[in-house]
């Protein structure tokens, strides 16, 4: 009776320590990091992981073999869902958001970017249901004089509230927050 329990308790762990392994290597390549804004009032958390670059096409059409195809629904970086928090109600784009955690998703496009808050969090990047959807709304993008090589997020002071800047190769998206 002991010996299918202690297998069985064997092959758990070997399980959970394989699964932490592939975890831990995965976000070697692509870093867990945390970007942050406490400006005009606005309180901003994102948690992401960074992919690089690595010499490939990033954002492109879809017959090019761009890493990230235009209209395709994209996670904001790599590994689980981007995480978005806000401590109090914001605007975004000129939409009203609730304050709380959302995965943050984007659609890519050559002029502009759509925004894509999620109520679903928690799941790995690739996993997007749509059907829980709180908003979706078109942001700017403009070109960097330079590339990239790690996506990064970080945030711009504005008159008026804060721009989070979604930053990789040589494009920018401006996607702007003002109190409520």
């Amino acid at each position: 009776m002991k010996k299918p329990l202690l297998i069985i308790l064997s092959l758990v762990i070997i399980a959970l320590v394989g699964f932490v392994g592939i975890r831990l290597y995965t976000k070697s390549f692509s870093p867990e990091t945390i970007a942050e804004s406490h400006i005009n009032g606005l309180d901003i958390q994102v948690t992401y992981s960074k992919p690089s670059k690595k010499g490939r096409l990033i954002f492109g059409r879809e017959q090019d073999k761009a890493l990230l195809p235009y209209g395709k629904v994209w996670r904001t970086g790599a590994n689980e869902a981007t995480l978005i928090e806000f401590a109090k109600d914001v605007v975004l784009a000129g939409k009203p958001v609730k304050a709380g955690q959302y995965s943050l998703y984007s659609v890519p496009d050559q002029g502009s970017w759509k925004i894509i808050l999620n109520s679903e969090t928690g799941q790995w990047g690739t996993e997007y249901n749509d059907g829980r959807d709180v908003l979706r709304v078109q942001v700017p993008i403009r070109i960097r004089p330079s590339v990239q090589e790690q996506f990064t997020i970080y945030f711009e002071e504005q008159s008026n509230g804060v721009d989070m800047i979604l930053s990789w190769d040589q494009i920018e998206a401006v996607v702007p927050f003002t109190s409520k």
